[in-house]
Order: structure tokens, then sequence, then C-alpha cells
């Protein structure tokens, strides 16, 4: 179904006194939000030690979350700066497209790195030979498949609705509930897709965790408990602060304070990924001080070779 209309987007406030102190705040995020994550990428492709299943997928999920944030922030920016909420139809569904495929990447990651954790703490004897590259190729690569097809068939859906009015932020819910058409064959697609890529995935993050915490509890030694269960803290509080937003924006009730709530989740979640791993990772922060001191030492002798001659 082709628009010939333009959609809007609202704003997080009329004001126009406030705009370009909301404009620095999430240009800020963004880009504390690329710098942070490209870095932890830089870490573990450039450190041969962070070479392993758990780093692999940890840099899977930083290349997600810029990609992630890259989707809605640089558009939120300019709408802001040019003070146009304006976005044609067919930018309004493939941002959505991409919003949906990565808000499920970033899920399904995550569930896989919570079956990284169950494995090398419930069956550490068994984790190198388990976790080989070909099963962490395909598990990455599995999360990719899915996400496709749930944004594709989402945003395949909305193609065939007429709309009559403008939109929000980019929310396949809210989208369906501003269309004219007949709308019950995309709720239960809605509902049903919603239940498999957010049900499933929490299912298997909450069945890890629970082998998890109760081969923690056998553990004899108090500190052996606190060194199994440090393994996992970072990626424990990622998936908190991740559901928790979720559920946050879910019961919003207003359509307005649930856009806005979407738009702040979408900046601020990528945003505490790295600050999160890079403050409880021992192994992150050497190797980016190996990096940045390689690249010291060797500014240092080019340096001195020039001075020779």
């Amino acid at each position: 179904m082709i628009h010939e209309f333009p959609f809007f987007l609202w704003g997080f406030s009329e004001e126009p006194e406030l705009q370009p102190l909301i404009f620095g705040l999430f240009l800020s995020m963004y880009l504390i939000t690329v710098f942070g994550n490209l870095l932890i990428l830089l870490a573990v492709s450039s450190d041969s030690r962070l070479h392993t299943p758990m780093y692999f997928f940890l840099a899977n999920l930083s290349f997600v979350d810029i990609c992630f944030t890259c989707t809605t922030v640089p558009k939120m920016l300019w709408n802001v700066q040019t003070q146009s909420n304006v976005i044609t139809y067919e930018d309004c569904i493939t941002q959505m497209y991409f919003f949906l495929l990565f808000t499920g990447l970033d899920n399904y990651i995550l569930t896989v790195m919570a079956y990284d954790r169950f494995l090398a703490i419930c069956h550490p004897l068994h984790y190198t030979g388990i976790m080989n590259p070909r099963l962490c190729g395909l598990l990455a690569l599995v999360s990719w498949i899915m996400s496709v097809l749930h944004s594709f068939s989402q945003s395949l859906m909305v193609l065939q609705l007429y709309f009559c009015t403008h939109s929000l932020f980019l929310s396949f819910n809210q989208m369906i509930q501003l269309a004219c058409s007949d709308t019950f064959l995309n709720d239960t697609v809605m509902y049903f897709l919603t239940v498999l890529v957010a049900g499933g995935p929490l299912a298997g993050i909450l069945y890890s965790y629970s082998k998890i915490i109760s081969s923690i509890h056998r553990i004899p030694s108090a500190q052996g408990k606190y060194k199994a269960f440090s393994t996992c803290m970072s990626h424990l509080l990622v998936v908190s602060l991740l559901y928790c937003a979720v559920l946050g924006v879910y019961f919003s009730s207003a359509a307005t304070q649930s856009s806005r709530s979407s738009a702040t989740a979408s900046v601020i979640m990528p945003m505490l990924n790295p600050v999160i791993y890079s403050m409880r990772n021992k192994d992150i922060k050497e190797a980016l001080m190996r990096s940045f001191g390689m690249a010291s030492v060797k500014g240092t002798i080019v340096l001195r070779v020039k001075k020779c001659p």
C-alpha cells in the first residue's frame, strides 16, 4: 500500500529553548555509545587472549548496539536540529524494519551469552569442546536469520495496511493502532511474534540462570562462589536493565509517554552496555590498555627513528 502523505514523529518537547539541550544530550549519548562499543570491538579484535566464545558474542553485541543506535538517533538529532518531525512513509517502514531487526538481535545474542555462561559454569570440563568456533558462528548466524525473518514479517504486515493519520515514534504496535483498515491479522501476528521473539529468549535466559545459581550454590568456598558468579554479573546486569526498560515502555499508559520512553531507551541501553562491561571486566580494560600502550610505544619509536639522522 503506497502512501503519498508524510508521517510525523512526536518530539520530546515543543519548547524552542529546550531544543539545544535535547540535541546536546542525545548527541553526547550517541557519541558515547558508538565510541564505547567501538572500543570493545577494538579490544576483542586486537587481543588474542580475548578470542573466546564469551568475547566473540560480546563483540557481536557491541556491533549490533552500534547499528541499533545509528538506526534511530541520527534521524532524531536531525529532527531536533531542523525543527522538523516529517518522515516519509518509505523511510518510516525502513527505519522500523532495522529497529525491529537490531532489537531482536540484541535479545537473541544476550540469550546466547546466557547459554555460554551456563556451559562455562555448569559444565566447565566440556565447555571448550561444546563452544567451538563452528557452534559460535552457527549461533550467531541463527540469531541473524531469526531477527531478519521477524523484522521482515512485521514490516510486511504493516505494508498491507492503509493509514489515514500520522505516525508516532516508529513502533510496530503504535503504527497498527493508527491504521484505518482491519488489523485483526496484524494484531494476531504481532502478539504471536512477541511471545516468540521476547518470551522464548527470556525463558532461555531464566532457565540458564536457574541452573547457574544452582551450580554456584553447590560450590563449597565463598571465594569460589564469588569467582564463578562474577563471570556473569555484567551480562546479568545488562539483561536486567534491558527487560526493565522494555517493561517500562510497554506499561506506559499514554501514547506520547510510551513513544518518548521508547526513544530514550533506544539511546540509553546501547550506551550502558560498554560502560557496564568496561567497568566490571578486567580483561577488557587490560586489553584496551595494551592496545593504547602499544600504539604510544610505536609512536615513540617512530619519532626516535626520525630524529636519528
